[in-house]
């Protein structure tokens, strides 16, 4: 065995040229299908004048023809009506291949994202979320990072109408109710400006759409009046006035209440709804306690009284959209928010929320209703990626179900997809120092063919630390695993990591974090990463506690850089937040959304150095790595160091790279991914989640005989042995990727240095 390792007896280590270092991406026939240059057609929605959505002095009634005419102005799927009209026989909608989701092209389009959310950027005074968004410094920043993408987030008008007036958003604005901008946001035009600037940078745009459900708006208020096409746009169902002693009263100053579990079995039992389904999603004893709520009797526009039952899987200002309704409205209503944003707006990615649910079903028997992993939330989410592919865009889903799940909609569906998989599994590791459970879920997603290429691997967006395991804890609960050297079930391995990282990071361990409901913990990175250090007070913060906050943010960043896949992170994550005390936002957690704490404002250019609260309100966070502009003139900083990271990222072409194993470690602490890139060449990724240097012996029958090189230093480490592996050295809260130079077999006699 000929080992060689970088130490004083040994050669002087070569370097590696930039032609050597550089992966040269192409996209050829041979790997993929042949795509032309991004061609689109152009679609403008119609936009009512500005006197006709003032509320004119008459009842807002079903009966008022006028009410009705207002109503149908405002709503998705007119606009989807017009803009659809416009494309329909264009030549350029035959322009793009769609038939197969493309992760490898999506993410060379766009490799590193900002996540922005729109209610916690700080701008300039007099300057709008998508003019910050826009700004050529902005963008000037994030290209001395490495960032190229910028997913807005939901910035389109949302929440409901309540006669003439609009309602605010019961969730984040993801209760959209037109495709109109929301003016707290910006305008359609400032929208079209950051895409054009961002194409200035080589940089993509990527908007939101909701395939699942909308807020109460026009068209959900249509719906109610049965006119129209518009009650097919939902999960409604009408029940007769013969039947409606089986339902509640609607209290004074209400339009609906949901259902509790008996009336909804009394419903379900007379024939009129499904009834119970998989889970209640934001379940809250005596709020949510079913996925159904009734409407208040209500006059349609014929002067019929009705009352209604309809489906929402989250909130009640959520109605679901109806997939497979006769007259197809849903879908039409989705599909032209959709060619909105991408031929009007001109973004050129989506982000598909929620897109697990756009199928429900009666059980056969009396087990509750089918409604995860439904045949008909594939069926539709390859349309929407399919549409989206055709007039020259991508798609990421946001898919909380099993690695199953994952795997089979991604396969004709989406392009890419969020990374339920790795993201729990990855805090699970920094707070226990252990990576046996990481490496057990990328195992899994492995032996299910899930190509770590397609996910969208993410540090804090504006949901909770998602912890619910869907896979390991409903459809894999009865399988057996082994960690820590026991065997436990799926069940029983999800209820283990769970409840330690409730004890971790919650309670009296870290008080600032708050768990959410039964779907995770409500958190920041950083605070993740205070709690994971012992650190109970965020006032007490010391120098030193921020160097080891920075140094273990960067790890994470690494985790999810160093691998296959887009690599994702938020404007908390680039300025270091932590999170808000409670009674900063006291009147939005007061039904017990906690995630409120975690969207604290945030300025990443110093817009507004004195300003306490965002333009929609949302009080200032603590930022322990303070505005960009201040980072990026400091060597030692985050985002100085994140941006030599991304460097070595691109230099090593590992994002579009496919993971082939996910080797034993040496060390508890150590993870090391062996990845086959485009070139065919061998990359391996070695992080250390503990706070102490670690050295080991690293093999894999994946890693081939050659010399190993440090993408960081540009220099040869070590060589691979006769058994695969190599000894490796990695700094605390360390990572790097290596490279494998194969050497060709000697001739015959000659003898291998």
């Amino acid at each position: 065995m000929v080992q060689v390792t970088n130490t004083p007896d040994a050669p002087q280590p070569e370097e590696l040229s930039e032609e050597d270092l550089t992966t040269e991406l192409t996209f050829d026939q041979q790997r993929f299908a042949a795509r032309p240059a991004k061609l689109r057609p152009r679609a403008r929605r119609a936009r009512a004048s500005a006197d006709r959505l003032l509320a004119p002095p008459f009842a807002a009634d079903g009966r008022n023809r006028a009410y009705v005419e207002w109503l149908e102005e405002q709503s998705m799927l007119a606009d989807s009506s017009k803009l659809s009209r416009q494309l329909a026989g264009h030549h350029l909608m035959w322009a793009n291949a769609f038939a197969s989701p493309d992760p490898r092209a999506a993410v060379g389009q766009a490799s590193v994202w900002y996540t922005a959310y729109p209610l916690s950027l700080m701008t300039a005074r007099k300057q709008s979320f998508l003019g910050a968004l826009g700004d050529e410094e902005l963008w000037k920043a994030f290209a001395r990072i490495g960032i190229d993408a910028v997913h807005t987030g939901p910035v389109k008008l949302a929440g409901g109408i309540s006669g003439w007036e609009h309602t605010p958003s019961v969730d984040g604005h993801f209760d959209r109710i037109s495709m109109g901008i929301d003016p707290l946001f910006g305008t359609e035009e400032e929208f079209r400006t950051m895409c054009e600037n961002a194409a200035a940078h080589e940089g993509t745009v990527i908007d939101d759409i909701v395939p699942g459900h909308t807020g109460k708006g026009a068209d959900f208020r249509l719906a109610e009046l049965n006119y129209g096409d518009y009650p097919g746009i939902y999960h409604m169902v009408e029940i007769p006035e013969d039947a409606w002693h089986l339902l509640p009263d609607v209290p004074e100053g209400r339009d609906a209440v949901n259902l509790d579990p008996a009336t909804e079995q009394a419903l379900a039992e007379a024939g009129y709804i499904i009834g119970e389904l998989q889970r209640v999603i934001f379940y809250e004893p005596g709020v949510k306690e079913t996925n159904w709520s009734v409407t208040a009797p209500i006059h349609d526009h014929r002067g019929v009284l009705r009352r209604w039952v309809y489906l929402h899987y989250f909130k009640e200002g959520q109605p679901s959209i109806n997939w497979l309704d006769p007259t197809f409205a849903g879908m039409r209503l989705v599909m032209g928010d959709a060619l909105h944003s991408l031929l009007d707006l001109g973004s050129g990615g989506l982000r598909l929320d929620a897109n697990g649910f756009l199928g429900v079903e009666k059980s056969v028997d009396l087990s509750p209703a089918w409604s995860e992993g439904h045949p008909l939330s594939q069926a539709a989410n390859q349309l929407i990626g399919s549409m989206v592919r055709k007039v020259g865009g991508f798609t990421f889903q946001e898919l909380n179900l099993s690695i199953d799940d994952l795997h089979d909609t991604g396969r004709v569906g989406p392009d890419l997809s969020y990374d339920f998989i790795t993201r729990p599994a990855y805090h699970f590791a920094l707070a226990t120092r252990d990576t046996e459970f990481l490496r057990l879920t990328l195992r899994e997603a492995m032996r299910l063919g899930v190509d770590q290429a397609s996910l969208v691997h993410a540090l804090q967006n504006h949901d909770e630390l998602t912890y619910e395991l869907v896979h390991f804890s409903s459809r894999h609960r009865d399988d057996v695993y082994e960690l820590g050297g026991r065997e436990m079930t799926g069940a029983e391995l999800a209820e283990y990591v769970r409840q330690t990282m409730r004890e971790t990071l919650t309670g009296e361990a870290a008080p600032y974090n708050r768990v959410f409901t039964t779907n995770g913990i409500a958190c920041t990175t950083a605070s993740v990463i205070t709690a994971s250090l012992g650190i109970t007070d965020l006032e007490q913060i010391s120098d030193e506690d921020r160097r080891r906050v920075r140094d273990a943010h960067l790890l994470l960043a690494m985790v999810n850089a160093y691998q296959p896949g887009v690599f994702a992170l938020s404007g908390w994550d680039l300025v270091g937040s932590l999170p808000l005390e409670a009674s900063e936002v006291h009147q939005l957690i007061k039904d017990g959304d906690t995630r409120w704490i975690e969207r604290g404002a945030y300025d990443l250019m110093d817009s507004a150095p004195d300003a306490t609260k965002s333009a929609a309100g949302m009080p200032k966070a603590r930022a322990l790595h303070g505005p960009l502009p201040e980072q990026l003139e400091d060597a030692d900083s985050f985002a100085r160091r994140l941006a030599r990271i991304l460097r070595i990222r691109k230099r090593s072409g590992v994002a579009t790279a496919a993971l082939v194993d996910v080797p034993d470690v040496p060390h508890r602490s150590l993870l090391v991914l062996v990845n086959r890139l485009l070139d065919d060449r061998t990359a391996i990724t070695v992080l250390n989640f503990s706070e102490e240097k670690v050295s080991g012996y690293v093999r894999s029958d994946e890693i081939p005989a050659g010399r190993v090189y440090d993408l960081g230093s540009r220099r040869r480490i070590a060589d691979v042995d006769d058994l695969g592996g190599f000894s490796v050295s990695v700094a605390p809260f360390g990572g790097m990727v290596l490279v494998v130079r194969e050497v060709p077999a000697p001739a015959d006699g000659a003898e291998s240095r």
